[in-house]
């Protein structure tokens, strides 16, 4: 079921929009990074809304949506570090 509500733009105006119910398609990816001290840094970007906003178009006539996220991060730090 869509839900209605004002959001606020980057540009900072309230814009009505429809907050859209989703589902990941296949596994979301992990970035990787070897920091200088060997720990193993992963991240990847969850999100937790998106939205469609109401009236809005790109210049191709499209819809336009935002979204919130949150980031996921694991660290594997070196066993002579622990």
């Amino acid at each position: 079921m869509e839900r209605k509500r004002k959001i606020r733009s980057p540009n900072g105006e309230m814009i009505d929009a429809v907050e859209l119910g989703f589902r990941a398609e296949g596994e979301e990816p992990w970035m990787s990074y070897l920091l200088d001290d060997g720990t193993l840094l992963r991240v990847k970007l969850a999100l937790t809304n998106i939205f469609r906003m109401e009236g809005q178009q790109d210049p191709l006539g499209r819809p336009v949506y935002m979204f919130e996220s949150t980031n996921v991060m694991s660290i594997s730090v070196p066993e002579e570090d622990i």
